[in-house]
């Protein structure tokens, strides 16, 4: 951004407490000048070094979008050269893990204390520090409840002895099953430690932590066993994306019937790894999610210790190279470094005064104020430099400064989860595919409306619709602000008016495989700095996945407003481009750039599933509008993905707690129901058919062996009902399309859903049933099914036929055409 009169209005804002602030600090910046005889210049004090701050936002050469995990780390061999760190946020140290270490760990704190019957005073207060550590790292207070303890009633008084005691058998059981991810924790196992007198805080710790996700979630084999009979409830979940895709398997473990559908064909969303390169050089290469900044805690780290996948650590050299392909200066690389810092600190400290800035003020025009109020960066080089931290903290918020909220673009940085920055070998499809294994998940159904009520829901994704008591939207806040899905009825103003406020920006990647590594094997990343200001986020950052990949492959950045230029710019032209500035930097040493055997260049802003990268702040919304898009609507729609995700936006793992904390809200929303039989109207009509038998004791329609019933409350063309269609041993010859149901006891009743015309369509047929039965299943397209499948896929409209016959049925919602797969 240059200055424009557009700042003006923010000088005026400004003056007044950046000069109060000046003032405050004259003695202390005088004194600091002189010792460093800086003049007038921001510089690090000598004996400090870059400044390294706790700020994800502003530390993130190392960060990717959604990103972070927590498992071992492949080793690898350390760099000769030794270059300050680029992160602004503090590391865990340049130890590098393995998954087996992790393990050991937790064995040697965990593994042989807990089977001990027989413990010493002294032995239980050191497991009890231990296991209460465990937990903090994990989100856990040590000596506290959680918020969403504290909703769920875990104890029956808050404070005292028995929240004490439920403390310390919750921070057992987490640390328990964090001992062994790979296996499923039962209660049966606590109760072999923990005294038989605690019984209800065991069952109270234990259902808290399984139904909201913090123990015996993820991939392991071993779970499979452990999944029930679907008999709690049905959910329709839109879209397979990491929250999609956790949020079906914590359904499935639960007891539910969970179908996704899926737009693309292929699960994974925006986390998208592609095979690329010819035979020999082959490469796996991530276009999407990247990067998994932050091993501790975090949630995949879980799935990545359960599948034993190794990560690279990203080493910390990262050198900077001028637009002419010069290395920069260290010296003064430094001393931009320490600046850009200082002026995110002033942005601090402003809105520490007088109650912080007004929602219209973007981040970008307070910069752009601080930097001409203290005169830094003056010359091309220091601007250069420092419009590379700018690019950088572009990358980290997919937005440009001048849409971020300048008072709530870092809401999220007390949350931020610490650790090193990996990369997955072989790319974050291995998650991906391990999720979705064992998910009933329907490709190329890219959804279009979603209707809910008092009834359940119902799910259009071009001409098939798909009925449940529930369902779930995952869809990216770039769709929902596209309303590319409609809803009825429309959802509530609040939260359209969040759909509206918060951000949904844009990174672009141009990923290149080469015939062999040219810019050397002990380099991760390094960046370029451009000569203007307004595609400084052109290709600033170059990230190396030849450790990882399988072969020489090499991701260039484009963040910013060059991210949008890129969208629609020719991919000759940006791989051209590409190619001179890598050659710019190399050929002076030497060094031969040849042209890479294949590019892709991502186009993620128009990509109609997506329509961009990933969400921010942005000016005139706040932290709170992530929390009004994960509201829930009613007790039937409920929403989950990165930007529901107040803690985590814009993080893979953010997008993956939000699936696991949606499905402990269904769970407990079914409960509720539940146990409110006249409050809600339960639907789940289980296995039996004889609410079926006896509705079609009176159909409304009969054609030969086919009979009709329909929704009284609802009477036009487009309205649905049942057909059934009885076979007897004359209709043997019918049955060979239905071969999957051989052997077959006659008479057979088999039914599928039909809307009026269509059932009207069926009395024009001549020809007998058989042709009927041709016409539906041929020309019509329909499934003819059992009762029990009926019921799970039909259950509603079933419940809504039975209550308007009863005189006290609701409208059923119409819908264009049924083709119930």
């Amino acid at each position: 951004m240059t200055w424009d009169h557009q700042n003006a209005d923010i000088v005026c804002q400004l003056f007044g407490v950046c000069c109060k602030l000046v003032l405050r600090n004259m003695k202390l910046t005088k004194k600091k000048r002189k010792q460093d005889g800086s003049g007038e210049r921001w510089l690090p004090p000598q004996s400090q070094g870059p400044r390294r701050t706790i700020r994800r936002r502003t530390s993130l050469r190392l960060k990717f979008w959604f990103e972070r995990t927590q498992i071992g780390i492949m080793e690898t061999p350390p760099s000769d050269k030794s270059i300050s760190k680029r992160s602004l946020r503090k590391k865990s140290g340049s130890r590098n893990y393995d998954e087996n270490l992790m393990d050991e760990i937790f064995e040697e704190h965990l593994g042989v204390a807990l089977k001990k019957k027989h413990k010493t005073k002294q032995d239980l207060e050191k497991e009890t520090e231990i296991e209460a550590m465990i937990s903090f790292s994990v989100g856990f207070p040590i000596d506290a409840l959680r918020e969403d303890e504290i909703r769920a009633g875990v104890v029956r008084e808050l404070g005292g002895k028995e929240q004490n005691d439920y403390i310390v058998i919750r921070n057992h059981i987490l640390a328990k099953w964090r001992g062994n991810v790979r296996k499923w924790l039962t209660k049966g196992e606590i109760r072999e430690t923990v005294s038989a007198e605690y019984e209800h805080l065991i069952s109270s710790a234990y259902d808290f932590l399984l139904y909201n996700g913090y123990i015996n979630f993820g991939v392991s084999p071993s779970f499979t066993s452990h999944m029930p009979e679907a008999t709690e409830g049905s959910v329709i979940i839109v879209g397979a994306g990491l929250a999609g895709l956790a949020a079906a398997r914590q359904l499935l473990s639960f007891g539910y019937k969970v179908v996704v559908l899926e737009g693309r064909n292929r699960p994974g969303g925006r986390v998208y790894t592609q095979k690329m390169g010819c035979e020999g050089k082959f490469a796996a290469v991530d276009l999407g999610g990247s990067v998994i900044t932050g091993i501790h805690a975090n949630p995949l780290g879980v799935l990545a210790r359960q599948l034993s996948i190794p990560l690279h650590k990203v080493r910390d050299n990262c050198p900077l190279y001028k637009p002419d392909g010069a290395p920069v200066d260290k010296e003064m690389d430094s001393d931009i470094e320490f600046i850009f810092n200082k002026l995110l600190d002033k942005v601090m400290e402003l809105r520490q005064i007088k109650g912080g800035f007004a929602n219209d003020i973007s981040l970008g025009s307070v910069l752009e104020t601080l930097k001409m109020l203290y005169a830094v960066a003056r010359n091309p080089d220091e601007r250069q430099l420092l419009d590379w931290h700018l690019a950088n903290l572009e990358y980290a918020n997919a937005g440009c400064l001048s849409n971020l909220s300048a008072a709530y673009w870092d809401q999220d940085d007390p949350y931020e989860m610490g650790g090193d920055h990996c990369f997955l070998a072989g790319g974050n499809w291995r998650l991906i595919k391990a999720l979705s294994e064992g998910v009933p998940i329907f490709y190329g159904k890219t959804v279009n409306t979603i209707r809910y009520g008092n009834n359940g829901v119902e799910v259009i994704a071009g001409d098939q619709a798909f009925q449940a008591d529930m369902v779930l939207c995952t869809v990216p806040l770039g769709v929902l602000k596209r309303k590319a899905v409609s809803f009825e009825p429309e959802l509530p103003s609040r939260k359209l008016a969040a759909i509206e406020r918060l951000g949904f920006g844009l990174l672009n990647k141009v990923a290149m495989v080469f015939p062999y590594v040219f810019w050397g094997e002990d380099l991760d990343t390094f960046g370029c700095l451009n000569e203007h200001s307004h595609k400084r986020g052109e290709f600033f950052l170059f990230y190396s996945y030849h450790t990882v990949s399988g072969g020489p492959a090499l991701i260039a950045l484009v963040a910013g407003e060059a991210a949008q230029t890129f969208e629609y710019t020719d991919p000759s032209f940006s791989l051209h481009r590409v190619l001179s500035v890598l050659r710019g930097i190399y050929n002076p040493k030497g060094i031969i750039v040849p042209d890479p055997i294949q590019t892709i260049c991502t186009r993620w802003g128009s990509d109609p599933l997506s329509y961009g990268s990933y969400s921010h702040v942005s000016v005139q919304s706040s932290g709170s509008d992530y929390d009004i898009l994960a509201e829930s609507v009613g007790s039937r729609l409920f929403f989950a993905g990165e930007a529901t995700s107040r803690q985590y936006p814009a993080t893979m793992h953010g997008a993956f707690l939000s699936g696991l904390r949606e499905a402990a809200r269904i769970y407990q929303t079914t409960q509720v129901r539940q146990n409110n039989p006249r409050k809600y109207m339960l639907r789940n009509i289980g296995s039996s058919n004889d609410i079926v038998v006896d509705l079609f004791k009176k159909p409304d329609l009969e054609l030969g062996k086919l009979a009709f019933i329909f929704d009284p409350s609802s009477q036009g063309p487009q309205s649905m009902g049942l057909m059934q269609i009885t076979f007897g041993s004359s209709e043997e010859s019918h049955l060979e399309e239905l071969s999957e149901l051989n052997p077959i006891k006659l008479p057979l009743q088999l039914y599928t859903i039909i809307s009026r015309e269509q059932a009207y369509q069926l009395q024009l047929i001549t020809g007998g049933d058989e042709c009927r039965l041709s016409y539906v299943t041929k020309n019509i397209g329909l499934k003819l099914m059992g009762s029990n499948a009926l019921v799970n896929i039909g259950n509603s409209l079933i419940a809504s036929i039975t209550s308007a016959r009863r005189g006290r049925g609701r409208n059923r919602l119409p819908i264009e055409q049924h083709h119930i797969p």
